[in-house]
């Protein structure tokens, strides 16, 4: 293996290519989040109990959570673009297993293999912050999180429009075919890239370990960000359920629903901006605080409680996306070299805080309704800033060697 990096001769991040990584990188993310709003379609289906049925989420999330752990850090020791490709293609088999999936153990193991087989995203994102120089890296990262995030909102609507004219099946068949597509424009556009990591795959994961210990920034940040990530899926796996249940919403107008949340995508470009420009605390300050009483417009007159929910879908999803931006730019300006190993590290706590929001979701709300969400959802931020209320002094003073 070659002793230095290699990447694809003349290969620079140009907005093109940016927007390229971006696509990939909502498309593929997006399978995490087809079943998300349609749990209650599938669940009755396949015969699995209505207080069980947020596991096919959470099994999901933590299939990606495995993949970003045992796959992602192969991404600084194996050419990113072959990589990618296998993931892709078990994504495809993945996605056809759960199309067809008759009982409920099937469709479970599918969702697993569906969470961990899509992790080919994180592989994109620290290829790209090694091809963009470093003064506009933060921008980068947050125009391609950007379009990360656009794959997460609008798989929702997506996937409801569809469930209601087509059937949940359908879902998952169409996200199939869109991984077809995809791995044709893996294969002819992205550049190829050889990282410059010579360690057998057992050293490189007894490193990634190593990284978890000496990096006190790298385990900050994935604290903050799971907790974010606990809330940002707790509201989207039990919204739907308050949505459909309570205001006998149909699959299409959750969708509207879930098409609003989007906005909160515009926060990448912006959090990256202030990034690069040094204000990460406050950006992250505000973030968590916001968090925090983002829930509270949920809570108003019941004439008005869907568009308060609408309003804690923008903000919650504004908040959580500008606090990732700037955490990830944090945990790459730690080690060049061992960018996908940090960035499976960050990713996995996320997604395992992620995880147990969307565990969590369906049994708090059948047994305390919405009130219950509101609670957990507004103390998994308010704990995150608190933890940085008291640890971000040191980590501040990081931000200024990026």
């Amino acid at each position: 293996m070659s002793s230095m990096p290699h990447t694809a001769a003349g290969t620079t991040m140009t907005k093109g290519l940016a927007v390229l990584f971006a696509f990939c990188c909502g498309a593929i993310v997006a399978n995490i989040y087809y079943a998300q709003p349609i749990i209650e379609l599938i669940a009755p289906d396949i015969g699995l109990s209505s207080t069980l049925a947020s596991f096919i989420v959470s099994l999901t999330q933590i299939g990606y959570a495995l993949g970003l752990f045992f796959l992602v850090p192969l991404g600084d020791l194996l050419e990113n673009r072959r990589l990618m490709m296998v993931t892709t293609a078990v994504a495809i088999v993945s996605l056809l297993s759960a199309a067809f999936a008759q009982t409920p153990n099937l469709f479970l193991l599918a969702s697993l293999l569906v969470g961990f087989s899509s992790v080919a995203v994180q592989i994109l994102i620290p290829l790209a912050a090694h091809l963009a120089p470093e003064q506009t890296r933060g921008r980068v990262v947050g125009s391609i999180m950007g379009g990360l995030l656009l794959g997460i909102l609008l798989a929702r609507p997506a996937s409801s429009l569809i469930a209601d004219h087509f059937g949940w099946r359908a879902v998952f068949g169409a996200a199939a075919v869109i991984m077809a597509l995809i791995s044709v424009v893996l294969a002819t556009t992205i550049p190829k890239h050889q990282p410059a990591h010579n360690a057998s795959y057992g050293q490189l994961l007894k490193s990634v370990c190593s990284l978890l210990f000496t990096q006190p920034v790298l385990r900050q940040r994935a604290f903050y960000q799971a907790c974010m990530f606990a809330t940002f899926s707790l509201f989207w796996t039990a919204a739907p359920l308050e949505l459909a249940r309570h205001y006998s919403l149909s699959q299409s107008q959750i969708a509207l629903f879930a098409l609003v949340g989007a906005i909160g995508a515009i926060a990448a470009p912006l959090s990256g901006r202030l990034a690069d420009a040094g204000h990460s605390r406050v950006a992250s300050l505000c973030a968590m605080l916001f968090a925090a009483l983002s829930f509270l417009p949920s809570l108003v007159h019941p004439a008005f409680a869907v568009v308060g929910m609408a309003v804690t879908g923008v903000v919650l999803d504004f908040c959580v996306q500008m606090n990732m931006v700037v955490g990830q730019r944090a945990v790459y300006a730690l080690d060049a070299k061992s960018r996908s190993r940090l960035n499976a590290l960050y990713m996995t706590s996320i997604f395992i805080g992620g995880a147990i929001g969307s565990i969590i979701a369906s049994p708090l709300y059948d047994h305390g309704g919405w009130p219950w969400v509101v609670l957990a959802g507004s103390a998994f931020p308010l704990l995150a800033l608190l933890v940085f209320l008291k640890t971000g002094a040191s980590e501040s003073r990081s931000f200024q060697h990026p």
